[in-house]
This record gives structure tokens, sequence and C-alpha cells, in this order.
């Protein structure tokens, strides 16, 4: 999971292409984790690239309803930590690429 870390971090700072290529090297390491699936279509919806964000995100769907929304992605104890600025992070990169990629928004 180290690369999810890692992956998630770099999108975040909004360091895209390095955060895709840790969600993949993640989803190839652990094909089951929900949480690689809906960060790389997060990560791929920012970029703009579009077609694969909806199938990562359809991927994740395939595994759980788990996150189904960009409200039960933002609702999720992971995603709820941090401050204020942690959450502005999270609003202008995660929720903003998962909307891009289809995601309703509840």
């Amino acid at each position: 999971m180290a690369n999810g870390w890692s992956g998630y971090a770099y999108l975040l700072l909004g360091r895209v292409n390095e955060a895709i290529d840790r969600f993949y090297q993640a989803r190839a390491a652990e094909p089951r984790n929900e949480g690689s699936h809906i960060l790389l279509a997060a990560a791929l919806g920012y970029k703009d690239e579009i077609d694969e964000a909806k199938a990562s995100l359809a991927e994740e769907l395939d595994l759980t309803s788990k996150f189904n929304s960009v409200t039960s992605v933002r609702n999720d104890p992971f995603f709820k930590i941090g401050n204020s600025r942690y959450h502005e992070l999270w609003e202008n990169t995660v929720a903003f690429g998962l909307r891009r990629s289809g995601s309703p928004e509840a």
C-alpha cells in the first residue's frame, strides 16, 4: 500500500502524473483494494483522462459499492481526517477528479 499512500500525497499536491503512476502500481499489487481504484479514477479525472477515469471508477464499483459517490468517499473515516487546508486540497483534487470521472455528488 506504500504506492497508494505516496500516490495520494502526490495527488493532493497536484503532482498528478506521479500520483497516477503510484496508483497503477498500487492497483497491480492489490487489485481488490477499492481505494486504489477510486483514487486512480480521481487522479485520471483531474488530468482530464475521462475514459480511463470512468473505467477505473467502474472497476471500483464492481468490487464494492462503498464509494458510489463523492459524498461516500468524503464521509469515509480515512478521508475525514485533517484540518481545513487538507479538506480544501481534497476538494480541489480528489472530489474534483471524481466529479469529472462521472461520480455523482450524492
